[in-house]
């Protein structure tokens, strides 16, 4: 069951294609080189605003609502780069994507670049990709399969056991005692034959005359 399910999203599934683009922070003197992490960081959450996405649609193709669940950027806690990805069903869409985001935030940045003290530039163009980055066909069947497995061995687990069943005697649901356990006091004991009806070879009762 795993194994078909998985078969079928990867086979059935659109694929979908992821291009990134690099924006660099500049910094405009020796003093703003230490801070260059600091304004990629700030950047970096800048990218997926409103404001530099509505200015990334037209050269995106599509409304801002869109491009913003198609988009996200990166950035590293060591160097001023800014990673800006972009996510389509189509190769040339995702590259646009992430091209037009990456050029809005270097026009947003640099409208504000004296006051900051920094610049930034396009480092690298997204390129159109060839190969989707969405799992293939052999990733969600295995990964299917795994599921089944683990479902079937959680089914197995929580089986209910042999542990207290009932049967049915005379109509009613008796519940069976386990091995050696004692008769409750509500239920009649067993039956002793008395005493009286035991004699020894000489006719007398145990304990009597002889």
């Amino acid at each position: 069951m795993g194994l078909t399910a998985g078969w079928a999203y990867g086979e059935f599934r659109a694929p979908e294609y992821a291009a990134t683009s690099y924006v660099i922070i500049v910094p405009g003197n020796a003093a703003e080189r230490v801070n260059a992490v600091g304004f990629a960081q700030a950047y970096g959450r800048i990218a997926t605003s409103d404001s530099n996405l509505a200015r990334a649609q037209q050269a995106a193709g599509i409304g801002t609502r869109q491009l913003r669940a198609q988009v996200h950027s990166e950035t590293s806690p060591d160097s001023p780069v800014i990673a800006i990805t972009g996510v389509s069903r189509s190769p040339s869409g995702s590259s646009d994507i992430a091209n037009a985001v990456a050029e809005a935030l270097s026009v947003n940045g640099n409208h504000v670049a004296k006051s900051t003290g920094v610049q930034l530039q396009v480092f690298s163009k997204a390129v159109t990709p060839t190969d989707p980055a969405s799992a293939g066909v052999r990733l969600t069947t295995a990964i299917g399969g795994c599921l089944g497995g683990l479902l079937g061995a959680l089914c197995m687990v929580a089986r209910p056991t042999g542990h207290g069943r009932h049967r049915k005697s005379g109509g009613h649901h008796t519940r069976e005692s386990p091995p050696g356990a004692h008769p409750s006091a509500g239920s009649p004991g067993p039956s002793w034959p008395d005493s009286r009806q035991f004699t020894d070879s000489g006719g007398q009762r145990p304990g009597g005359p002889r």
